[in-house]
């Protein structure tokens, strides 16, 4: 099993890849601002660090195998997760994207179609930043992995399916998937390497 560094490891999406990883097996160090409510759980190491201290977030994920990041692209630049993990020597960062940078239409990012919602649009474009900073990254084995649309709660179903530059569309028009199925669909890339270097997204 492998060693895995987590980065937002008690936010919404993190704790999900954590308690998925865990349950295969795998040993985690949970990454937060305050990691305190990770402290005494068994196969976790909690380590509370500031993102912005680029020698602690260093120290923190060398040693492991992998580095998942949750963490909000607003406020954060790629280089903030980037160059601590290369600098700690690890080699495989898998990324919790935006959906923004998808294409809802030929030519057509979800972030700039007219009904984009005003209130997500610095999160999302700051998420496609994020994206085109790896896709120029040249020691990394990245990858970013975009969820739907709707990104909520909800029930961990093991069923799901995979695109890669395009929007996800279920039958009635709905563009989601649940935190629970993402993480599946995370770990299983991680474990599997199917998209080195490459975006992909998770939808029903």
């Amino acid at each position: 099993m492998s060693k895995i560094a987590i980065i937002g490891a008690t936010g919404n999406v993190g704790s999900q890849l954590l308690a998925e990883a865990l349950r295969r097996g795998h040993t985690v160090t949970g990454i937060a601002r305050d990691a305190s409510s990770l402290e005494g759980r068994d196969g976790v190491a909690a380590r509370s660090v500031d993102l912005f201290d680029a020698d602690a977030l260093a120290q923190a994920v060398v040693g492991h195998d992998a580095v998942f990041s949750s963490a909000r692209f607003d406020g954060v630049p790629a280089s903030a997760i980037v160059e601590p993990v290369k600098k700690a020597g690890v080699e495989r960062l898998l990324v919790v994207g935006g959906a923004g940078s998808l294409y809802a239409a030929p030519g057509m990012r979800v972030i700039d179609a007219p009904n984009f919602p005003p209130q997500y649009k610095t999160e999302a474009a700051a998420s496609a930043a994020f994206l085109d900073a790896l896709r120029a990254e040249k020691d990394l084995d990245w990858t970013f992995v975009s969820p739907s649309a709707e990104f909520v709660d909800g029930k961990r179903t093991q069923s799901f399916r995979i695109g890669r530059d395009e929007l996800l569309v279920d039958g009635n028009g709905r563009s989601w998937i649940s935190f629970q199925d993402f993480a599946i669909a995370f770990l299983d890339e991680f474990e599997k390497s199917v998209h080195v270097r490459q975006r992909f997204t998770v939808g029903y």
